[in-house]
């Protein structure tokens, strides 16, 4: 009975936040970082999380490049529709300073056999539901999946997006950000 709620209220979850991804999926945030938003970003960077192996990752091992910071999940439908493109923007701007990685709010063990099945070209770690909640001073109010951050090389916020990111428009904000 106890693992039948569990997977019900675990459904349950994944839908709400599939809606209000899909709800505010046109809603960009706005580039420019305010301070509390760059503060909350500063906290973001600061955190230490395990990638499917349970090796510690901090975040601000990539100080210094163009960051991409994605918060997914592997129950969420419209971020598991966004990862092909990222890992392909990945590839296309590696050597270009720009660093992707995935935030996971799952568990370890359906990281590892995602990040097995689909080849994911970049790290992928693991946070707790709790790590959603410093999105929100991001702009992520709805706290909901995916939602991705863009840290330019300054370590200022280049840009916010809460729903799916394209392909085009991230390719497009990624060459403005490595232009030198």
């Amino acid at each position: 009975m106890n693992r039948t709620r569990t997977v019900v209220l675990t459904a349950a979850v994944a839908l709400a936040a599939g809606a209000a991804g899909v709800f505010t999926a046109h809603q960009d945030q706005p580039a420019a970082g305010s301070a509390s938003q760059q503060a909350a970003l500063d906290k973001l960077l600061a955190l230490e999380l395990p990638d499917s192996a349970s090796a510690k990752r901090p975040l601000s091992e990539w100080k210094g490049k163009v960051l991409v910071i994605n918060f997914w999940a592997t129950w969420c439908p419209p971020c598991r529709k966004e990862i092909p493109a990222f890992s392909a923007m990945s590839t296309k701007y590696r050597d270009h300073g720009v660093q992707f990685v995935g935030v996971s709010i799952d568990t370890e063990s359906n990281v590892r056999d995602f990040q097995t099945r689909y080849q994911v070209s970049y790290p992928l770690v693991i946070a707790s539901p709790s790590a959603v909640q410093l999105t929100e001073a991001l702009g992520n109010t709805s706290q909901a999946l995916p939602f991705t951050v863009i840290v330019a090389k300054n370590g200022t916020i280049g840009l916010v997006k809460l729903g799916m990111l394209s392909e085009a428009e991230l390719d497009r904000k990624l060459a403005e950000l490595t232009r030198s």
